[in-house]
Order: structure tokens, then sequence, then C-alpha cells
């Protein structure tokens, strides 16, 4: 960060006798050309966060059914629909019209990471689609919830394809070392995690047409969460390491310490889900009468299991944001940082970790998870805000658009020395 200061005053521009306004008169605006070109997989963070508030309007312990709730949560879930829609076609045409950003932004080893944000945004989509329009609202039918589970499908390949890709890629085309390591390294794996909680959302929606698409659906869903969860837990099992030797990331990258809470939390809700939808659809009334799945009781023992389990990652999810706290001071206490998009990152697990107590409130009945649920999510929905009002202040002069995979490649015409002096002050 202090380098990056140092390199903006010996460009010639002498932050200490200008302000702000100087600044930014003296530094070009971003022509839309620009902001296509600095446009990042980051941004769909802001879906991912958005998606989640939807969600936690959505369920709601008090008033659930009242015409405000309601239509907070449609009024977040069309806001995020037109979010990710036109993130999107922003993307579509960064790699359109700049083919060459997408080789150096796979080689960046943050950048490239991001990019599972895409189908994680998508699945909070997903999830509101289903319980919320067709389950509240009974909106499109059979037709409309087969569409929802063709999405789904679709989410998922992309989901494999950014864990394992991604994996991949970090391994042959990317440098990385234990200093240099940051929970964004979890963005990737824990799309499987994200994609199995849609769908054991999916399952009642799907068991009244078709019981064998639900278990289908459930069993994959299933696989996925424990192929996540692990990949997760291995990844932070690293990360601590990382936190003892080198002590915790410097500047924003502190933020990320909150990233912990979406795996352990999202996982825990699949958890949930997915027992809840074992037990409807167990045992089955098909197939050979000495078989595990046909015995009575089955269900009620793999819900037991899951619930267990959930709760066990909600208390691995309570303690990473003991630690996330715990970080955040101690690094405001010595340093400030300025606004950026990664800050984003916080919105999503945190508010993961809302709508995990309240789904352990309707499980066990108790009023503890119901009360201490809807404290967080006011607490997301404030974060949520405070996060959104500076990132439209800052829009229009396209300062937060900004692409660390392009600061040494010029792409298109040559970088200018004002462009460059603005991302030194930015960084």
């Amino acid at each position: 960060m202090f380098q990056r200061r140092t390199s903006a005053i010996s460009h010639g521009l002498d932050t200490s006798t200008m302000n702000i306004g100087d600044v930014s008169e003296t530094i070009r605006k971003k022509s839309l050309k620009d902001i296509v070109r600095h446009f990042t997989p980051a941004w769909f963070a802001v879906t991912m966060g958005t998606g989640s508030i939807a969600i936690l309007f959505h369920n709601s312990p008090y008033a659930s059914d009242s015409p405000v709730m309601r239509g907070f949560a449609l009024g977040f879930f069309f806001l995020n629909l037109a979010l990710f829609l036109l993130f999107s076609a922003i993307t579509a045409a960064r790699y359109i019209f700049f083919p060459g950003i997408w080789f150096h932004m796979i080689r960046h080893p943050v950048q490239s990471l991001y990019i599972g944000t895409f189908p994680m945004g998508a699945t909070t989509l997903i999830n509101i689609a289903s319980s919320d329009i067709f389950q509240t609202y009974g909106f499109g039918g059979k037709p409309f919830i087969y569409t929802v589970w063709a999405c789904w499908w679709i989410n998922v390949a992309i989901s494999m394809a950014c864990c394992f890709g991604m994996l991949h890629v970090m391994i042959t085309l990317q440098q990385h070392s234990l200093k240099s390591m940051t929970t964004v390294w979890l963005l990737p794996v824990v799309t499987l995690v994200v994609g199995s909680s849609s769908g054991g959302v999916l399952v009642p929606a799907l068991q009244v047409y078709s019981p064998s698409y639900a278990l289908l659906t459930a069993t994959f869903s299933a696989c996925m969460v424990t192929i996540g969860l692990s990949l997760s837990l291995m990844l932070l099992t690293i990360y601590t390491l990382r936190l003892v030797v080198y002590g915790y990331p410097t500047g924003a990258s502190i933020l990320s310490v909150f990233l912990p809470i979406g795996p352990c939390g999202q996982a825990a809700y699949s958890l949930l889900k997915l027992g809840s939808s074992f037990r409807s659809l167990l045992p089955l009334d098909y197939g050979d009468t000495d078989g595990l799945l046909r015995q009575p009781g089955t269900g009620e023992v793999v819900e037991l299991i899951c619930v267990v389990g959930a709760m066990v990652l909600w208390s691995l999810a309570s303690m990473w944001i003991l630690f996330a706290m715990l970080g955040l001071c101690y690094t405001l206490c010595r340093e400030r940082f300025e606004f950026r998009l990664s800050f984003w990152g916080t919105v999503f697990p945190n508010g993961v970790y809302a709508n995990l107590n309240l789904a352990l409130a309707t499980t066990f009945s108790s009023t503890f998870f119901r009360v201490w649920g809807a404290i967080y999510s006011v607490g997301t929905l404030i974060l949520w805000l405070c996060i959104a009002l500076p990132t439209i202040q800052m829009v229009p002069s396209g300062r937060i658009f900004d692409a660390p995979c392009l600061e040494e490649v010029m792409i298109g015409e040559p970088t200018r020395d004002a462009e460059r002096n603005a991302d030194d002050l930015r960084n």
C-alpha cells in the first residue's frame, strides 16, 4: 500500500498539497471503453451479496408473510436479476472486444479466483425463483420449475468447471506462496457448496412433480457439498498455518478473513436442506425390499446426521466470525485503507451465517437462533447499505473499475500517465 502511494508521488503528483477535488480534476475519468476493459469478475460479488439480502427477507422469522417483507424480498430479487444480467453483458463485451484480457486475467493469482462469484451469484437467483416465486406465489407451474431446474444443472456444470479448472490453473499456470495466501483461494471450491444448497432448496418444488428427479437432485447435491466442504476445510487448515506464521493480511486484504464463514455456513445450510429432503423422500417404494433405502427410519437417520453436521459447521462459522472481528480490529488500530470493490466479499458470508441461524431456528424451534438470526440479518442489511452507497458514488467517475491484471499490460491504446497515477492512488 505504502509503496504504491510513494509511486504516485514519484510520478509528479504531489498529493500532500492537493485535495480530493483537485485530484479528480487532474485524473481523467474512465471512458466507457475503459470501464468495460477494467470490469473484473469480482463484480459478481455484488450479486452474491444482494441475493443474500433477498433470501434473508424471504426467510425472515418475523412478519415473513407481510406484504412489506414479501415486497422487499421481490425487490432485492429483481434488483439482483438486473445486476446479474448487466454484469454478464459487460463481461461478455469485455472478452469479445478485448480477447487478450482473458489470458492475462486467468493467469492473475487473485483476479482469476473471482470467476467463482459468477455461478454463486446465479445460485441466489435460483434459490429465490424456487422458494419464493414458485412455492410462495405458484408462478409458472411445472414448466417454470423445470426451467429453473435446468438452469441449476447449467450452474452446477459451471461450478464444477470453476472448482476443478481453477485448481488446475493455480497448480500449472500461477505462482503462489504461503505468505501471499488469502481466503480468496476458497472462491473456486466453495461454488460446489453453494450449488448444493440450491439443490436442497429445489427438492421440495421438484418432489411435487417428480420424486425421482427430486431424489436425483438431492443425491447429486450431497456429493457436491461433500467435495466442496472437504476442499474448503483443507484450504482453511493451510490458511490457519499462514496466519500463525505470517500474521493477518495487511491493508484491505484483511477483509478476506470473513470469507471462511461462507463455506462453513453454507455447507451447514445445505446439510439442513438435504436432510429434510431425504427425510421426505425416503424410504423408497421401489427396488430391492432388503435395500437400505427401503428400510423404515432411513430418512430420519440421514436427517439426524445432517443436523449434527450442521451444528458442527455452525460452531466453526461462529469461530471464524470471532477470528475475523479480532483480525479486523487489530488491523484498523494500525492502519487505514480506502474503499474497494473487494469490500463486497464481506456481505455474502455474513448473509449466509444469518440465514443459517434462521434455518436452525426452524429446525429446533429455537428462540435463541431466531433472535440471533434476526439481529444478524439486520446487521447484514446495514453492511450491504454501507457498501452499496460508496459503490454507487464511485461508479460515475469510474474509480472503482480497476483490473489489477492489466497493471503491467497495455491492451488497445497506450496507458496514460494520469491513469497510472489514478491506479496508484486507488491502491
